[in-house]
């Protein structure tokens, strides 16, 4: 299982909010602590708000491929309804070559609307707008000359595309919510999977997952072509106590201001006790109990390839992240490599 992070390169600690050089600072270093300590991956999202310094996350990720050697780096996710995917081939294989072969993306409808109204696009058209990009950017990964139409792009007469991507075929996940049509989707192109789960049990997305899964085998997929990811709040500490103190109450107070905006109810302590406990979404802890719930949650899905921890949307500070990416280097992976060996 490939443990890494992924941000919205919050500028927001707390009640304190840093200037966004301070912040964008503080996101690169923890990327370099993040390859330091042997994460696999770091993914940096798409938002159009004050609070969030993530609207060109390709700009990001190239400054991180400068100072990082292993460390995969991805969107999580590009908005891809609301981009141009020529542009998004582009940007992202340019990042490739920076990288030299690190580059990957995660592309989505977008749970967040901002950039419908700010790029003139109708949100009346959020699904066909996404299949239509989709198809668009599968083919300018497919091929250098591109001939293609559609509705909402001007057509494509035998154009090519650069540069191309230093990897043969740039990888491309389908991240999705909670919508039965998206796992299908996913699974009949023969797409890796991400699921962002921020709510509830883990174990409630398995049909889903599964529908994924019929769906990739029916279009003569292997199963080792499906990969499942799952995306999740979480972070480490070293005691299950400490975890909990220092996570808590920045977590109640940004998902509280974010309910008010979506329609959630408050947070409490008892929900959230409920969502870190066993079955819980939250992976919130000390290094064995974080890594006993990822193992979990891999077994309630049938196995995963890939967890993401969303750690900088719960006012913890810099220091706190770093120490807590060191922690899921050093003791969680080996403890869940461990695991799979014992298993194996």
């Amino acid at each position: 299982m490939e443990i890494g992070i992924d941000s919205f390169a919050s500028a927001m600690y707390g009640s304190k909010t840093l200037g966004s050089v301070d912040a964008m600072e503080q996101l690169l270093d923890r990327i370099v602590q993040a390859d330091r300590s042997g994460l696999a991956i770091y993914g940096i999202g798409e938002h159009h708000k004050k609070e969030f310094l993530d609207s060109a996350p390709a700009v990001i990720l190239a400054a991180a491929a400068a100072r990082t050697k292993n460390i995969r780096l991805t969107s999580a996710v590009t908005v891809l309804s609301t981009s141009d995917p020529v542009r998004v081939y582009q940007n992202f294989a340019t990042l490739d070559l920076i990288s030299k072969g690190r580059a990957e993306l995660v592309v989505g409808r977008g749970s967040a609307i901002e950039s419908y109204p700010l790029f003139g696009f109708d949100l009346n058209d959020y699904d066909a707008l996404f299949k239509e990009k989709l198809e668009l950017l599968l083919q300018i990964r497919e091929q250098e000359f591109v001939t293609w139409s559609g509705k909402f792009r001007p057509a494509l007469q035998n154009q090519p595309v650069y540069p191309r991507s230093t990897q043969e075929k740039l990888p491309v996940w389908l991240g999705v919510g909670g919508t039965p049509e998206s796992f299908v989707r996913a699974g009949t192109l023969g797409l890796p999977l991400m699921v962002a789960v921020i709510g509830g049990a883990t174990a409630n997305f398995r049909p889903l997952v599964d529908l994924y899964r019929e769906a990739g085998k029916r279009a003569g997929f292997a199963p080792e072509q499906l990969k499942v990811g799952l995306h999740s709040p979480g972070y480490v500490a070293t005691t299950d106590d400490e975890a909990i103190a220092d996570y808590y109450p920045g977590y109640a107070e940004l998902w509280t201001k974010a309910g008010k905006e979506r329609g959630w109810p408050p947070v409490t302590r008892t929900g959230f006790d409920a969502l870190i406990a066993p079955k819980g979404v939250l992976v919130v802890g000390g290094p064995e109990a974080v890594a006993a719930k990822l193992l979990r949650h891999s077994e309630a899905l049938g196995g995963i390839d890939r967890f993401t921890f969303q750690m900088d949307n719960a006012g913890l500070t810099h220091e706190q992240l770093l120490r807590s990416i060191e922690l899921i280097g050093k003791e969680v992976i080996p403890r869940i490599n461990k695991e799979r060996d014992s298993f194996f």
